[in-house]
């Protein structure tokens, strides 16, 4: 499966057996890659408006993944990338700019993987062990 842009996201989510990001990520990148192309054609199709929806899937599945607890707290920090990410890729869809759109979806695969990582190394620490 060849995934064009949440190669990171997904790649994050197959390491770690997550089916279910996985699924959604899979999901999220064939919106985007609708997306794109409405955005190249200069359409204001569905495609440009089914991709917000899926990015708030997306979160959500991630969300889900590394647990509320910590999405909150000690991932605060990624949880408010992804957002800013999201953010982003909005304003990129609505404004029909492709470039701005691909830049952001750097940003967002990458905040979103560096979540899905960053959880899962927190979540492997044996009780009581600390960071170096």
């Amino acid at each position: 499966m060849k995934v064009t842009f949440l190669p990171l996201t997904v790649d994050a989510a197959r390491r770690i057996g997550a089916r279910p990001l996985l699924d959604q990520a899979v999901r999220t990148d064939r919106a985007a890659a609708e997306c794109w192309t409405a955005l190249l054609a200069g359409c204001g199709n569905a495609a440009r408006r089914d991709l917000g929806p899926q990015l708030r899937r997306l979160s959500e599945a991630t969300s889900m993944q590394v647990g509320s607890r910590w999405w909150f707290a000690e991932g605060a920090g990624h949880r408010k990338r992804v957002a800013g990410a999201q953010e982003n890729l909005e304003e990129a869809i609505a404004d029909g700019d492709g470039q701005e759109f691909a830049l952001a979806f750097v940003g967002y695969d990458h905040a979103m993987a560096s979540a899905v990582v960053c959880a899962n190394s927190v979540q492997a620490r044996k009780v009581g062990e600390h960071r170096a």
